[in-house]
């Protein structure tokens, strides 16, 4: 190690049992959408249709995990990670979502956790990361509230199979994309935009969480939420109106109905949709006691209220409408931060702001960093990607973790996102978060010096079990 990585990880120890990992989903990795039975999924449909995704790129092998999933744990072990969290695909359990469960789908799976554990990296499943299969789209998708009881029977047979394979189980990876960006704006699959049934999306993706904790005798679960530190532009009455807002459909609407069993009043009257959806018992099942809260976090958003505001310095891949149901007038605008390839303001100091919220302001939890990562423009230059800009976002963001758990926040663990470079949604392949630099053509795989970095982070802190903590 040079000094200069003695310098940098000296500050960054952290406790003994603090887990450190990497993070995929199914439909970003795995292709092979037609092998061993695994059904058509939303994105497999959203892919295929014309102006959906930039350069028309699709997932049918994306890297390949699916093949290489043994050559890709090896990675993992190279770089010392004590946890790796993945997603299942829904439609390769259960084609249609429902029904008879495909038993090489869950194969898979058990080999890939089997090679995990083997390699000493501890697995953590996320049971669905927006790969619905179609059969459920087609019956009315997340609006449709039996969505949520397939989920259940769906996570109930992963749990089955996998419960001696898997320590923590994790159940829907951010629902707010998954409602409000698939039935709002139709930025993601399946591309709907209507607003009303995007409030219904969401409430039902709640509803799918807590009925799966309720069907898993987990030893650990856990739910997941994109939080985002919101700041006004202005200290303008509009302007903190629009940040009001924003953390409410962002942040609250989920963090009160998982940990509080309620949602905000003043969210519902921003939205200007009836409750009719939300039965008797619902916000009980939401509210079902988890074991962790995982967090992803990337970036603070910076907004103004006002008349005709500015574009927003994150825009969208693709012709979409706006994910803000009931408050689309909000301008999201750069608030003079510098920004990733993908447009989104670099802000550690908003992980702690988020971090210390959650601790101070709902039940007591604890937490993981389930992802936080970086978009930049990677070039492979002789073997090797000198992604300076990513690693320091990553000693940045690492060091808001440690402030946080020095501060009193039950953080436990940290993944980076994303391990390699991989299929990102609307954007195609145009996009690289890995820490990992990945060949499209050649499914070639080599560590960028931010995954070199990272791994003398993790080194140096399985090696020295720290005194100030």
């Amino acid at each position: 190690m040079t000094t200069q990585q003695e310098q940098t990880s000296s500050h960054l120890r952290f406790p003994a049992t603090f887990a450190w990992g990497a993070a995929t989903s199914a439909y970003q990795v795995e292709g092979a959408v037609n092998e061993d039975g695994r059904g058509t999924s939303i994105w497999d449909t959203f892919t295929r249709t014309p102006g959906r995704v930039l350069g028309g790129d699709h997932a049918d092998v994306a890297i390949d995990h699916y093949h290489r999933f043994r050559d890709d744990v090896a990675v993992m072990a190279e770089l010392g990670l004590t946890a790796y969290r993945f997603s299942v695909s829904w439609p390769r359990i259960q084609p249609d979502g429902s029904g008879t469960f495909n038993l090489k789908g869950l194969d898979f799976y058990k080999r890939l956790t089997d090679e995990l554990r083997a390699n000493g990296i501890d697995p953590w499943l996320t049971l669905y990361h927006w790969d619905l299969p179609q059969a459920l789209e087609d019956a009315g998708g997340w609006p449709n509230r039996d969505t949520a009881y397939r989920f259940a029977d769906y996570a109930r047979c992963v749990h089955d199979a996998l419960k001696d394979h898997v320590h923590t189980f994790s159940t829907v990876n951010e629902p707010w994309c998954a409602a409000f960006l698939g039935y709002a704006s139709g930025e993601h699959a399946p591309g709907r935009r209507e607003p009303a049934n995007a409030v219904r999306a969401a409430h039902h993706l709640n509803l799918a969480h807590g009925l799966a904790v309720q069907a898993m005798d987990a030893r650990r679960v856990g739910g997941c939420v994109n939080l985002y530190a919101v700041s006004p532009e202005t200290r303008s009455e509009a302007d903190l109106d629009a940040a009001r807002r924003i953390d409410g459909l962002q942040n609250r609407f989920f963090l009160d109905a998982l940990l509080l069993g309620r949602y905000p009043d003043d969210v519902i009257e921003d939205l200007g949709v009836g409750l009719d959806f939300v039965a008797d018992g619902d916000m009980a099942v939401i509210n079902a006691p988890i074991d962790v809260l995982l967090v992803n976090y990337y970036s603070r958003f910076t907004v103004s209220g006002a008349p005709g505001g500015k574009a927003s310095a994150a825009a969208a891949p693709t012709d979409t409408g706006s994910p803000w149901v009931g408050s689309e007038h909000v301008s999201f605008v750069n608030g003079g931060r510098p920004v990733t390839a993908m447009g989104w303001e670099i802000d550690q100091d908003g992980l702690l702001e988020v971090l210390n919220r959650v601790a101070r302001d709902y039940p007591a939890v604890p937490l993981v960093i389930s992802e936080n990562g970086a978009a930049f423009d990677d070039v492979l230059e002789q073997g090797r990607v000198h992604d300076t800009d990513r690693r320091a976002y990553l000693d940045a963001h690492l060091s808001a973790c440690r402030a946080a758990i020095e501060a009193g926040v039950p953080l436990e663990g940290y993944f980076a996102w994303s391990l390699m470079d991989n299929f990102e949604w609307a954007w195609g392949y145009g996009k690289r978060f890995g820490l990992v630099h990945v060949d499209f053509e050649t499914q070639r795989r080599v560590l960028k010096d931010s995954a070199l970095w990272y791994a003398e982070i993790i080194r140096h802190n399985r090696r020295h079990e720290p005194t100030d903590s």
